[in-house]
């Protein structure tokens, strides 16, 4: 799982960060709609990741009533020679090693984990989903490093305004992209 990235920032950068733990969170209540119970959901992703943390994903689950069963190592699993890919343009002129399973350049799947949980819904009513809300455009326009670190005056507050305006439509539940 990726949120998608935001150029100059790495993932685990906290003006960004914050969109991966909300893809896991609405990810698994969106699951709630059509996974039956006792349904199996298992999500592979690395074991150092920065963007989507191995918290977010068993947390995000926990909240949305499935149990973590199980995490093992990704080559363990009997779906390991799956051809991954970027999700993105990438994947236009940087395809899948089949043979070899390499389909990342700082990604191995040797570091890879998958976490495995179970559906067990209560019956009980569920709370509103809870978010991580983005950062504020006076954060934003203080921010010293990615794609504002060599910005100045209106071109640094042209970008804080247009990121600001993009998270919040990001946040608000609308298709961006």
């Amino acid at each position: 799982p990726h949120s998608g990235a935001i150029q100059g920032f790495f993932d685990g950068h906290p003006v960004v960060n914050w969109r991966h733990e909300n893809l896991m969170r609405l990810f698994f209540r969106a699951l709630r709609s059509f996974v039956k119970p006792g349904g199996f959901v298992k999500v592979a992703s690395n074991s150092h990741a920065l963007g989507v943390r191995y918290s977010y994903i068993v947390g995000s689950a926990l909240e949305n009533e499935f149990h973590h069963i199980e995490t093992m190592p990704f080559l363990d699993w009997h779906l390991h020679r799956y051809g991954r890919s970027y999700g993105d343009k990438r994947d236009v002129y940087k395809r899948p090693d089949a043979k070899n399973n390499q389909s990342y350049n700082a990604q191995a799947a040797d570091r890879d984990m998958v976490y495995c949980f179970c559906y067990a819904p209560t019956g009980g009513k569920m709370p509103k989903q809870q978010i991580k809300l983005p950062p504020t455009l006076k954060t934003l326009k203080g921010c010293t490093d990615g794609p504002f670190k060599n910005r100045a005056g209106h071109d640094r507050e042209q970008l804080a305004k247009q990121l600001h305006h993009r998270f919040i439509t990001e946040v608000s539940g609308t298709h961006v992209g």
